[in-house]
């Protein structure tokens, strides 16, 4: 097994309430007064009471090419991700030279040389540090990273990994573009990034009883820690239409079926269902859910698929009140909250689960520890 050592999420410093966001987007995205009338609705329903964007609130009305946004992309996501990968090692214990391989994932941007490159110039990591960068995985790479770190760890169990994520959502912004995908989308999707520390099961900060894993990492951080147990990974046949992005001159235009919670009241019970039981457990087992916080009938679509009680999603809710859905940084924020407020028993399973294109489903069963 590998073990989650820290997990922190950075958010960036300009922060505006959800009603100064949808007063200055509101004629940007939708001119039309009828339009405009939907997106306030929206907005105001979205379950967002602020989020922090990457650029001053003024600017985005002069940003209106692909090239002008990933520019701020490269810029700013490297300076974000930088900021999380410290803030993560440094709870963990950890150096930058003490890391072997580093996955990024983002779909807010592009990068070659691709992110990880740009991380490893500016945190001074080693050399020869293996590296996996995605992109694509959308609001599901949180989750999948987390699988795909453990799984590198498996085969090397020495090893140290390091996850990071790098959404800045507010880039893709669509002027005059007043479909109702793209009013959600504006009133919904926040900046952010995220990084996770996870050491193989033979490093000498896996086992419990280590002197070094019994300390908390530092006086400031008593987050507990987790043991990822098993991971399971779930696309949908036929919904590759229902989520993504439409590529244009004008950057990343978003793709949001109205479909996607249906599509999770079907299917989400089976699959957890069949994750758990590999492992004798069954949903009313868990005590601690990770729920990507992909907008409130996202949540709600979870609670009910599963017979959650509300309390069970009440940090994603409160990861998508203070920052929006961050995409794939999303599900690490309410697992750093997760990690920060939880009082289950050592021992006891979480389930962490994210959604994206495909449409997917990635699942991490997970084992918390004591603190």
């Amino acid at each position: 097994m590998s073990r989650v050592l820290a997990v922190e999420s950075v958010l960036p410093e300009h922060v505006y309430a959800q009603e100064a966001i949808t007063a200055v987007l509101g004629p940007i995205v939708a001119p039309d007064p009828a339009r405009s009338a939907l997106l306030r609705r929206l907005h105001a329903g979205a379950g967002v009471d602020h989020r922090h964007l990457v650029l001053p609130l003024e600017q985005y009305a002069s940003l209106r090419s692909l090239r002008a946004a990933n520019a701020v992309f490269v810029r700013e996501g490297a300076l974000l991700a930088e900021q999380a990968c410290r803030r993560a090692l440094a709870a963990a214990g950890l150096e930058p030279g003490d890391v072997d391989h580093v996955f990024a994932t983002s779909v807010t941007g592009v990068a070659a040389p691709s992110l990880d490159v740009l991380l490893s110039e500016r945190l001074g990591l080693r050399s020869d540090v293996r590296r996996t960068p995605s992109f694509g995985l959308g609001c599901a790479g949180g989750a999948g990273g987390l699988a795909r770190v453990h799984d590198h760890l498996l085969g090397r169990p020495r090893d140290v990994s390091l996850l990071v994520s790098v959404e800045l959502c507010s880039l893709t912004l669509q002027h005059g573009d007043d479909s109702t995908a793209n009013l959600v989308a504006s009133g919904l999707f926040g900046d952010g990034a995220a990084a996770v520390v996870v050491v193989g099961g033979e490093h000498p900060l896996a086992p419990p009883t280590s002197p070094r894993a019994a300390a908390p990492p530092t006086a400031a951080r008593r987050r507990r820690t987790a043991r990822v147990i098993d991971t399971r990974s779930r696309l949908y046949p036929g919904t590759t239409a229902a989520l993504g992005w439409e590529v244009r001159d004008t950057g990343f235009a978003i793709v949001l079926s109205a479909g996607l919670p249906d599509l999770l009241r079907a299917h989400l019970l089976a699959d957890v269902k069949g994750l758990l039981a590999e492992h004798g457990l069954a949903p009313d087992m868990v005590p601690t859910w990770v729920v990507h916080a992909g907008g409130p009938r996202v949540i709600d679509a979870v609670r009910d698929a599963l017979a959650l009680p509300e309390e069970a999603v009440r940090e994603s809710r409160a990861s998508l009140a203070c920052a929006g859905n961050l995409s794939s940084a999303s599900v690490l924020d309410v697992l750093a909250r997760t990690l920060a407020r939880s009082d289950a028993p050592p021992g006891s399973p979480v389930v962490l689960m994210a959604f994206g294109p495909g449409v997917s489903c990635e699942l991490v069963l997970l084992q918390l520890d004591g603190r």
